[in-house]
């Protein structure tokens, strides 16, 4: 039997209609994420990175196949799955602790506010839970976004290239942060990434999509220990194989992001 937390996607296949034509987005995507396991996925834009999440996450059910948690094909989004994009998307008439508890419901006011309040703590937001989204740096509110998308304790956390916007000083901050709280939280990962350095990372495998229709070019495992050295001759290493698969050399690379 499967533990709890375990997600199945089986022989999925993904089409849209746009003028009259039916265009193949995803292809044959089988995957398995194991419960606490983070797994990064790399693709070219357009190759329907973004699409596999939406649909694991409930966001469309005009698919062929299967995505299963613990067994259960996903049928519409649930609060055992959070999401967070690029774009934090707090509601800018809320304060930090309002967002935060947005779609709490059915709990007590006493065990709310408890809740609240860890998840806040959880993200490095203790002091800023009265202050509105306007007054929050990119990384401060993006920390905001996360913490809205645990504080239901999801069994699967999906992230849509959640630190696209940031600079390159806060994103490593960043990725050192979500590496913490990933640790904290023990629940699965899945993050969609043009950033190869990130997806390593903070990955325990990294998946490769082809361009469109996405298939899973292939899977490469991170077996390094963490917290990464980037600049460890292991580190370098599975960077070069991911960038092969992209026809790049490490020299070619640089701060490029796919």
């Amino acid at each position: 039997m499967e533990k709890l937390g375990t997600l199945r996607v089986e022989n999925l296949n993904k089409k849209f209609q746009v003028e009259n034509k039916e265009i193949s987005v995803l292809e044959n995507i089988n995957l398995t994420v194991s419960p606490g396991e983070f797994v990064s996925i790399v693709g070219t834009s357009g190759c329907g990175k973004s699409t596999l999440l939406r649909l694991i996450v409930g966001l469309g059910d005009e698919y062929q196949g299967n995505i299963l948690l613990d067994g259960k094909r996903i049928n519409g989004p649930s609060v055992n799955r959070g999401i967070v994009f690029q774009d934090p998307r707090l509601l800018p008439w809320l304060t930090v602790e309002e967002n935060v508890g947005f779609g709490l419901d059915g709990k007590k006011s006493i065990d709310r506010r408890k809740i609240i309040q860890e998840h806040i703590n959880l993200v490095g937001l203790k002091g800023f839970e009265k202050v509105y989204p306007y007054k929050l740096s990119g990384g401060m509110a993006q920390r905001a976004a996360i913490a809205r998308a645990l504080v239901n304790r999801p069994e699967i956390l999906l992230l849509d290239e959640p630190l696209g916007a940031l600079d390159a000083l806060t994103r490593m901050y960043m990725q050192e942060e979500l590496e913490k709280i990933w640790k904290r939280e023990g629940i699965a990962n899945i993050m969609v990434t043009h950033d190869i350095e990130e997806a390593i990372y903070l990955g325990d495998k990294v998946i490769i999509i082809s361009c469109r229709p996405g298939k899973i070019k292939r899977t490469i495992p991170v077996p390094l220990s963490r917290p990464r050295d980037r600049d460890s001759l292991d580190f370098i290493r599975i960077k070069e194989e991911v960038l092969k698969e992209f026809h790049l050399q490490a020299e070619q690379y640089f701060s490029y992001a796919i």
